[in-house]
């Protein structure tokens, strides 16, 4: 069922649509280098393929998982050798396999123009293609295909006599029909695999219809689309941190499950809600990194599935939390200060004198002791003489560290209010 023209093509509007980049690469009757960079099913060799055709170019497959270098070599000493001068397209299916090395030896013949190369790849090529490759190609784009499109595909493989089901005179139930569709997650393989399924269950004698049942029994359950390595896994654990962030129970419900369903290693999310729950949270809830790490140690104990619903109770209390990043804000400020400043010695009356002879150097001397004071509060200067006087922790309003900001600031007036009285004590001189 690949199709061989645009006309045939599902999906892909933004690129192949009317005046369009392929649309007028193809009416150019020359393409450059390019990068097809989509998720598994949605067109990428397809594509190639009917640019190839369509130019009526030299079109090779090659595949980066099954060739190597030295079949890179063959291929340029037989197109070198050619007498005609067609454009020679060298589709690499999954590039991002390649090593740097390996990659680097398309690099002379993509720069003089003897192949023109077209990397499909499902990674993201920012951090899979080298530079000086993803320099010579122009990179496109493709997105998952959606259920309407899908839907348009099934529909096209009952209905072709030649290449499809169109002999068998089938029809679908519409309820079957949207089922493929979203169970398709985007994948046009994958609904034409399910159709496939569904059509060989039918039993012989059986009126010619694709039931809802049949739909669901050839599908059976797939995970959501995911890949623990690659750039998907980046992806959701950022709409989950965002969703937290951004205080969306349902949003970071969803992201969680998502990850999960796809074979996320749940202790992983675990440790980056524990993260969380200091960077987004902090002082404005205390407990909430009791409850990351209480529900961390609960997913340990029971595992799965029994030990997500923990995970879940985390993320729901993380995420109806009140939010404060000044502990995130503290130890960034406290972080540039150690840079530009360097390794500061510590005030002579703050380090600890265990031997008479560090007594006698001053070690501990004039230290304040402060429980010995009013309200165990002293004045005294515990940061470097170069950095007397700094504030780096600034608490917020929010939640619990609006009580710790106003115990801050009463016991700042405390000592103030004791330094004013001192001073009138103190006779000018």
């Amino acid at each position: 069922m690949r199709p061989t023209s645009l006309d045939r093509f599902v999906g892909q509007e933004h690129l192949t649509g009317p005046g369009r980049i392929l649309d007028g690469l193809i009416r150019k009757g020359r393409i450059p280098s390019l990068l097809l960079w989509g998720p598994p099913g949605c067109g990428k060799t397809t594509l190639a393929t009917i640019l190839a055709h369509t130019i009526e170019a030299e079109f090779i497959f090659f595949s980066a998982v099954l060739s190597g270098i030295k079949d890179v070599r063959r291929i340029v000493a037989e197109t070198e050798a050619r007498p005609d001068r067609r454009q020679t397209i060298l589709f690499v299916d999954e590039i991002h396999r390649f090593n740097k090395g390996q990659q680097d030896g398309f690099l002379p013949h993509v720069e003089s123009g003897l192949l023109t190369l077209v990397g499909a790849t499902t990674e993201n090529p920012s951090f899979h293609v080298i530079a000086p490759l993803l320099s010579r190609c122009q990179l496109l784009v493709l997105k998952p295909l959606g259920p309407d499109h899908l839907k348009a595909i099934v529909t096209q493989a009952l209905e072709d006599v030649d290449r499809g089901l169109g002999r068998l005179g089938l029809t679908i139930e519409p309820a079957a029909l949207d089922f493929l569709a979203v169970h398709g997650d985007g994948d046009g393989r994958r609904v034409l695999n399910d159709l496939e399924t569904a059509v060989s269950l039918l039993e012989d004698g059986a009126p010619p219809v694709l039931t809802l049942d049949l739909a669901r029994e050839a599908a059976q359950q797939r995970g959501p689309r995911y890949d623990r390595a690659g750039e998907e896994h980046y992806n959701l654990i950022s709409a989950l941190h965002k969703s937290l962030r951004d205080s969306d129970p349902d949003g970071a419900a969803y992201w969680l499950r998502r990850m999960l369903k796809g074979g996320e290693d749940p202790l992983y999310i675990a440790r980056r809600l524990i993260r969380f729950a200091s960077e987004d949270i902090g002082m404005a809830d205390p407990r909430a990194l009791q409850v990351a790490l209480a529900g961390r140690d609960a997913f340990q104990m029971l595992g799965s599935p029994e030990g997500e619903l923990a995970l879940l109770q985390s993320v729901v209390y993380l995420a109806t939390a009140p939010k404060s990043n000044a502990l995130y804000r503290t130890e960034q400020a406290v972080d540039r200060a150690i840079r530009k400043t360097g390794s500061l010695p510590v005030p002579p009356h703050l380090r600890n004198a265990p031997t008479k002879m560090m007594k006698e150097i001053g070690y501990g001397k004039g230290y304040r002791y402060a429980h010995d004071h009013d309200q165990g509060l002293v004045d005294q200067e515990h940061l470097p003489s170069e950095l007397a006087g700094q504030r780096y922790y600034h608490p917020t309003d929010r939640g619990y560290e609006d009580v710790v900001r106003q115990r801050l600031q009463r016991w700042r007036e405390i000592l103030q209010e004791r330094a004013r009285k001192c001073r009138k004590k103190t006779p000018s001189p």
